[in-house]
C-alpha cells in the first residue's frame, strides 16, 4: 500500500516542505522546518496554511501535473500565502475550511495558468497567483455572513503559552522587552510580515533560517531593507508605509530575487538591488493609495511588478549580457548559483557556440599561427596553418623537391564538427614546390556551416581528392579529402580558419578548439577551449577503446559497486543508473542516496559539471575521483581542472567567503589527475590512475582527497578512496 501510495504520489512529503520554502526561493529542509515552525505561532493560521498546501499539492497529482514541479514546491507556496492569510484574518469553522479548500483549488488553477501565459515569455510566476486569489477571496467573503473576524493575537500571550509552555512564553516576551533600533525592530517584522506572523521573534527565527540557506540571501534582505530605510528618510517618504502591515518586506523579497536567485550574484546586482529600491517604493505609496479604495492590501504586488518588469527587460539587451547575467540552469541558492558560475567560467570558453576538434588524424605542427609572419594579416589574421613534421623538426624526407617528401600530403582531412557542406572548389591543380598560384588565392576549398555565423574553411587540398559534395551533412571526423598544395601554396600545408559568412575569401574570426593535445618534447598537456601556438605540435584525443568504453556512459546503463570500509571493515552495495533530465542533460544517479553527478562528454573526454545530493555517497567521492578523465592513456599526461567552490565543505571559512563571494574569493578547489601505468592487450588494457582534489584557501592546503582508479575488462574495476579521516574501496559488481 505504502509503495502504491509513493508510486502514485512521488515525494509528497517533499513537495510539502518545498512549498513553505519556495516562498524565500529556497528547497532547504532546515529552512523550511523553521517556516513551518513559524507558521504555526498562530495555530489556525499555521492549521489553514498546511491544509492549503496539502489540497493543492494532492489535486495537481491527481490531475497529473508535472510531478517534478509539485516536488519542487511550485504549486504549493502560493496556496500556503493564501491559506495563512485567510487564516490570520477569519476566525476557523466548518464555513471557513470549506472556503479555504475551493481557495486552495483556485491558486492551484491560476498557478498553473500563468505558468503558462507568464512562462512563455521566460518568466516566473513568482507570488502573483497569491494575490489574485486574497484579493477575490477578501472581496467575496465580506458577503459571507458565516465567517467572522479572528480573534488571533488578542490573546497572543495564551497563544504562546499554549503552543511552548513558560519557556516559549519567556522567549516571546523577552523579544518584546528588546529595546532594538527602529530600522532593525521593522526589519524582523518584516521578514514575519512574509508569512503573516508581525511579531520580533518569527522574524528573528527566519532571519537565522534565511541564514542558515544562505548568507547571500541574508546579506541581500538587509541591502534591500537598509536601502529603502534610508531611501525613506532622504525624500522624506512617509515611513509609516514601511511600518503599516510591515509592507517592508517586498523590498526583502525584490533585493533576494533580483540580486541572487534569478540574476547570478555580482556588484552589478547588487547594485541593481538599491537602484530599484525607489521604484518599489514608488509602487508600494501608489498602490497603497489605489488598492485603499477598495480596502483592500498591497501585500506582495510591489515585489512582483518590480522583479518581472525587470527581468522582463533584461531579456532585451544587446549587449552587457553579464551586467548584470540572468541565471540560465537554477540551484536554488545564490551561492550555488555564483560559484557554478564562476567555475563554468573558469572552464569553457563560453563564445565558443559547439566545441571544434583538429581538423586531422595525428600530431601536426602549426607553421603559421594567428597574426602569423606570412599571410596572415588583416581580416585574414585568424587562421592557421598546418604541416606534419618527423622528430628532427623537418617538414619533408630527401630533398623535399616533391610534393610526396611531404609528409602531409595526400593525408586525409576531417570534419572539425557536425555541420553541412555549404561550398566546395575543386578542380585546381597542385604547385610545383616553390611556386604559388596568385589568381586562385584559396585553391582548392570546402566550408562547413556548422551554426548560424559559424563556418569552417579548410584550403590548399588536393585536386579531386574530395570524400563529400555540396549540400552534404557531415558528422565529426568525417572523410572530407586530402592535404594538398594548390592555390597560393609554396609547399604541401593545410590553411585552416573560422567564419562568419559562408563565402570563399570571407575574413576570418577569432575561435577556440574544444580539446586537444600540445607535446612539448616528450611531454603531453591536455589543452582546452584554446588556439594553438605557432610551432606548437598538436593532435586530437588518441582514444583508448577500453578508457573510452569505462567512462563513456550512457543513458539507461547500470553501475553497481561493493564498498568497503577499510577501517571499520564494514560493507555496503551501492547502485547508480544513468538518466536524463527534460532538457537531456545526462547525470549519473545514486539509487540509495538520490544524489546526481551531472556530467558531458566530447571528443575523447569525460567530465563532471555539477553535483547534488549526499556528500558522504560512493557518487560523491567519484564525482571528486574522475572529474576530468581523457579516454586516452599518455604515459606524462597530467590532468588540472578546477571545481566549484563550495562543492567541498569548508565549514568557517566557506560562511565568511559567502558573505564576499561576489566580490573576491579566497578559496579554491583544484583536481589533478595522472595515469600511473598502462598494459595493453588488443580489446582490453589495464589502465591504474590517481587523482586528488584539494581544498586550498589562498595557496595553503586545508582538505586533500586522494583516489586511486583502476579499469579492467572496459570498466571501472575499483575506486580507492582515501581523506584524513576515512579509507574504503569499491569494486565494481558485474
Amino acid at each position: 500500500m505504502i509503495s502504491k501510495i509513493k508510486s502514485i504520489y512521488p515525494g509528497f512529503a517533499s513537495s510539502i516542505v518545498n512549498s513553505y520554502a519556495q516562498v524565500f526561493f529556497s528547497n532547504n529542509l532546515v529552512f523550511a522546518i523553521i517556516l513551518i515552525a513559524v507558521t504555526f505561532f498562530d495555530v489556525y493560521a499555521g492549521i489553514a496554511g498546511m491544509l492549503s498546501v496539502l489540497i493543492s499539492n494532492f489535486v495537481a497529482y491527481q490531475v497529473g501535473f508535472n510531478k517534478n514541479n509539485i516536488k519542487a514546491g511550485y504549486y504549493g507556496f502560493n496556496s500556503l500565502l493564501v491559506g495563512l492569510g485567510l487564516g490570520v484574518f477569519y476566525q476557523p469553522n466548518l464555513e471557513f475550511f470549506i472556503i479555504l479548500s475551493f481557495t486552495a483549488l483556485l491558486t492551484l488553477f491560476i498557478t498553473v495558468m500563468l505558468e503558462g501565459v507568464i512562462g512563455k515569455y521566460g518568466l516566473p510566476f513568482l507570488s502573483v497567483p497569491f494575490l489574485l486569489s486574497i484579493w477575490m477571496l477578501t472581496l467575496a467573503t465580506r458577503n459571507f455572513e458565516a465567517l467572522h473576524l479572528s480573534e488571533s493575537g488578542v490573546f497572543a500571550l495564551n497563544e504562546m503559552y499554549d503552543m511552548g509552555g513558560p519557556i516559549m512564553l519567556g522567549v516571546y516576551n523577552w523579544f518584546s522587552t528588546l529595546n532594538l533600533p527602529k530600522a532593525f525592530e521593522i526589519y524582523f517584522r518584516s521578514l514575519g510580515a512574509i508569512l503573516f506572523q508581525y511579531h520580533l521573534f518569527p522574524g528573528f527565527l527566519i532571519a537565522i533560517g534565511l541564514l542558515i540557506y544562505s548568507r547571500l540571501s541574508f546579506t541581500l534582505s538587509l541591502l534591500g531593507f537598509f536601502s529603502a530605510y534610508y531611501f525613506y528618510s532622504l525624500v522624506g517618504a512617509n515611513f509609516s508605509d514601511l511600518n503599516y502591515s510591515y509592507i517592508g518586506f517586498n523590498f526583502i523579497l525584490t533585493a533576494i530575487a533580483v540580486g541572487g536567485f534569478f540574476v547570478i550574484p555580482s556588484r552589478y546586482s547588487f547594485l541593481w538591488v538599491v537602484l530599484l529600491t525607489p521604484l518599489v517604493s514608488i509602487v508600494i505609496t501608489s498602490t497603497t493609495m489605489l488598492f485603499s479604495i477598495f480596502q483592500l492590501s498591497i501585500y506582495s504586488l510591489p515585489f512582483n511588478f518590480i522583479v518581472l518588469l525587470f527581468l522582463y527587460i533584461l531579456k532585451f539587451r544587446e549587449r552587457f549580457y553579464h551586467k548584470p547575467e540572468l541565471v540560465t540552469v537554477q540551484k536554488f541558492s545564490p551561492e550555488k548559483n555564483l560559484y557554478n558560475r564562476l567555475n563554468y567560467q573558469e572552464r569553457f570558453d563560453e563564445t565558443s557556440l559547439l566545441s571544434l576538434s583538429l581538423p586531422f588524424w595525428g600530431e601536426w605542427k602549426v607553421t603559421q599561427g594567428y597574426e602569423g609572419p606570412y599571410t596572415h594579416k588583416g581580416e585574414w589574421k585568424h587562421a592557421l596553418d598546418f604541416e606534419i613534421v618527423d622528430e628532427g623538426g623537418l617538414t619533408f624526407k630527401g630533398s623535399g623537391s616533391k610534393l610526396s617528401d611531404y609528409y602531409c600530403y595526400d593525408k586525409l582531412l576531417i570534419a572539425p564538427a557536425d555541420g553541412w557542406v555549404v561550398e566546395i572548389m575543386d578542380g585546381i591543380d597542385d604547385n610545383p614546390i616553390g611556386d604559388v598560384n596568385l589568381k586562385q588565392n584559396w585553391g582548392n576549398t570546402i566550408i562547413i556551416k556548422h551554426a548560424e555565423s559559424l563556418y569552417s574553411k579548410l584550403s590548399h587540398l588536393k585536386k579531386d581528392s574530395f570524400k563529400v559534395a555540396k549540400g552534404d551533412f557531415v558528422k565529426k571526423g568525417d572523410l572530407l579529402a586530402t592535404c594538398g598544395n594548390s592555390g597560393r601554396s609554396p609547399k604541401p600545408h593545410l590553411h585552416f580558419q573560422v567564419q562568419k559568412d559562408p563565402f570563399i575569401g570571407s575574413k576570418t574570426r577569432e575561435y577556440p578548439f574544444g580539446f586537444y593535445m600540445e607535446r612539448n618534447e616528450s611531454r603531453h598537456e591536455l589543452i582546452t577551449f584554446d588556439v594553438p601556438q605557432q610551432e606548437c605540435l598538436v593532435s586530437n584525443i588518441q582514444v583508448n577503446k577500453s578508457l573510452k568504453r569505462a567512462f563513456h556512459f550512457v543513458p539507461g546503463q547500470s553501475l553497481k559497486f561493493q564498498v568497503k570500509d577499510l577501517q571499520q571493515q564494514t560493507q555496503m552495495k551501492e547502485e547508480w543508473e544513468v538518466r536524463t533530465d527534460i532538457f537531456n542533460n545526462m547525470f549519473i544517479y545514486c539509487i540509495r542516496t538520490g544524489s546526481k553527478a551531472y556530467f558531458k562528454q566530447d571528443e575523447g573526454i569525460h567530465y563532471f559539471t555539477f553535483f547534488e545530493g549526499n556528500r558522504k555517497s560512493l557518487l560523491y567521492y567519484f564525482y571528486l575521483a574522475a572529474f576530468k578523465v581523457v579516454y586516452g592513456y599518455y604515459e606524462d599526461l597530467k590532468i588540472k581542472d578546477t571545481l566549484p567552490a563550495n562543492v567541498i565543505p569548508a565549514h568557517f571559512m566557506g560562511i565568511i567567503q559567502d558573505f564576499f563571494a561576489p566580490l573576491f574569493q579566497v578559496i579554491r578547489v583544484v583536481y589533478s589527475m595522472k595515469y600511473l601505468s598502462f598494459e595493453d592487450d588488443f580489446e582490453d588494457s589495464k589502465v591504474h590512475m590517481r587523482s586528488k582534489t584539494r581544498l586550498m584557501f589562498r595557496k595553503i592546503v586545508k582538505k586533500e582527497f586522494r583516489f586511486d582508479i583502476r579499469v579492467e575488462d572496459n570498466v571501472i574495476q575499483s575506486i580507492q578512496v582515501k581523506t584524513h579521516n576515512k579509507a574504503f574501496e569499491a569494486k565494481c559488481i558485474k
